[in-house]
């Protein structure tokens, strides 16, 4: 608002209403309910949420307004289409980790408060992931999801676990780890479509898909591939009504575009990618004419409200986190990690060999500080790509690797590898036994498999070897709660940490709106400290 429009424009309401100070103002944009006038009287720059804009007569004074900013609680962040689409209060997603990490007991803290949490199935046993099915089934209603992680080295668990959502109606999934479109991906997707009665197609399985390059952006912005629709129509698994469907719908219902997360990343910076995807979204719409558009949310590095506030600044339909989640009390993880979680910084975290891709030497984000994983994972890969057989690695690599990583013979761990696969994947135990580089990788995975275990079940003697999953957000965020009662992990709260990182958006938005009228702001009005659920959900409310 520049000075004419300042000469025009009016407040009316009592002079007892105003006040002045620093205080006066942070008072102000606390109560995130209410508007925020910004008025000029005798000289002075006054504050308050009473009164109304422009003059409409009676007995009470008129005076010149500043600035102004609109209530902005934060139900209203984000995309209205986005939290009607998943039944949604906020414009908030708990992202899934795998073994159960992102625990039902997550899944449903969020859900009752009216967010949106993913179950982390990734990883673990098809019994477990359809105990959390039917269990979080019970739950009447509210909003959940599962994770749908792509298994390259096992395409036939990728398979087995969408026939299981399938089977137990999971009408939502989150996509994630996937490197291109796959059959069951698309199966998934394909056999939830249905006509509605304006012949528009419905799908009653939805995908929010979590990605982090153009490319795989494109394709899950895009309908299902003809081929692969043309498979499943083959196949029997479809009818010719769903492959007529196919064609109308994008593959996502939603997309996250992932910036710099812990587990499985490209370390993206948000400030480009989520731009990049908004676009490209915009473009393919206008192309194919969806009906429903996707929204396109956030992810990578959100752990304080100045992050939170960004990304809806920027356009994100939603906020989706990762690292910050599995600090909380709810997380299916010990606590021996939630206080290592607790410790990091920013610079505490390091790519290391991911477990689940180990032989395309895919990458994933951890914990560096307190551990020696991502060191110890990196001398794997690198013994794997230098020896086609494990007879052919120095005497003191073999060593190393026995007494240090395996604790046992290399023969001891095969057999215990190779009996964990004949009962989930035969297949790899028949060519182990015709590839020797094959068996080599197949053992050395088993370690990094086993150190996220030990992670999650805290064993002592392993702390060491420990995979935590991590993104510089968890130091981001240790950051903002130092000093404050969250700053310790036994009071972490999930819901609580994410109505604070809202609220705490909410305050930001208002109070840099009225910096950008002219308002001269000390630094402090631009932040909030942590509160007890109690408090947070009062001041919502205020």
């Amino acid at each position: 608002m520049d000075a004419g429009q300042a000469d025009k424009i009016t407040w009316t309401g009592k002079e007892s209403w105003l006040e002045t100070g620093r205080q006066a103002f942070k008072s102000a944009l606390a109560k995130v309910r209410h508007p925020v006038y910004v008025v000029r009287r005798e000289g002075q720059t006054a504050v308050t949420t009473r009164g109304r804009l422009g003059a409409s007569g009676g007995d009470q004074p008129v005076l010149p307004l500043a600035a102004w900013v609109p209530g902005l609680v934060p139900q209203n962040l984000g995309s209205a289409a986005f939290k009607r689409r998943h039944g949604l209060r906020f414009a908030y997603v708990m992202g899934a980790m795998a073994h159960g990490i992102s625990s039902v007991e997550m899944v449903k803290a969020a859900a009752r408060e009216g967010m949106l949490a993913f179950f982390g199935a990734g990883g673990l046993p098809l019994a477990e992931i359809e105990d959390a099915a039917v269990v979080l089934k019970k739950e009447g209603g509210l909003p959940f999801g599962f994770n749908l992680i792509h298994s390259p080295s096992d395409p036939e668990l990728e398979k087995a676990v969408v026939e299981t959502y399938l089977r137990r109606k999971i009408s939502l999934v989150s996509a994630s780890a996937f490197m291109n479109l796959t059959l069951p991906l698309v199966y998934y997707r394909v056999a939830g479509l249905v006509p509605g009665k304006d012949g528009r197609p419905v799908c009653t399985n939805r995908i929010v898909a979590k990605v982090s390059r153009e490319e795989l952006a494109q394709k899950f912005l895009s309908p299902p591939p003809s081929d692969m629709v043309a498979a499943l129509l083959e196949q029997g698994l479809v009818s010719a009504e769903q492959a007529e469907l196919a064609a109308k719908v994008p593959m996502a219902d939603d997309l996250t575009a992932e910036a710099d997360s812990g587990g499985h990343t490209d370390n993206r910076p948000a400030l480009a990618l989520l731009p990049t995807f908004i676009a490209l979204r915009d473009k393919l719409c206008r192309q194919f004419k969806f009906s429903s558009p996707p929204e396109i949310g956030l992810a990578g590095g959100i752990a304080s409200p100045q992050a939170v506030a960004a990304a809806f600044a920027m356009g994100a339909a939603y906020v989706l986190t990762g690292s910050i989640n599995q600090a909380c009390v709810e997380a299916g993880t010990s606590d021996t990690v939630k206080q290592m979680l607790a410790q990091a910084r920013q610079a505490d975290v390091t790519m290391a060999p991911a477990g689940d891709m180990f032989e395309l030497g895919v990458k994933v984000q951890v914990l560096k500080r307190g551990t020696m994983f991502a060191m110890r994972a990196g001398r794997l890969y690198d013994l794997y790509s230098r020896y086609d057989n494990w007879q052919s690695l120095p005497q003191k690599e073999r060593l190393f690797v026995e007494r240090q990583l395996l604790k046992c013979s290399f023969e001891e761990a095969w057999q215990k590898t190779a009996a964990f696969f004949r009962e989930r994947d035969p297949v790899q135990v028949e060519l182990a036994d015709r590839d020797p580089k094959h068996k080599m990788a197949l053992v050395f995975r088993s370690y990094l498999g086993r150190a996220s275990i030990w992670a999650r079940q805290g064993i002592a003697d392993r702390v060491i070897d420990y995979q935590i999953w991590c993104g510089p957000a968890m130091g981001a965020f240790n950051q903002w709660t130092a000093g404050s009662f969250m700053e310790v992990p036994q009071n972490r709260r999930c819901v609580e940490v994410a109505l604070n990182l809202l609220y705490g958006a909410s305050v930001l938005n208002r109070a840099v709106s009225l910096a950008n009228q002219g308002i001269a702001l000390t630094t402090e009005l631009f932040k909030t400290e942590p509160m007890p659920l109690e408090r947070i959900k009062a001041a919502i409310q205020a």
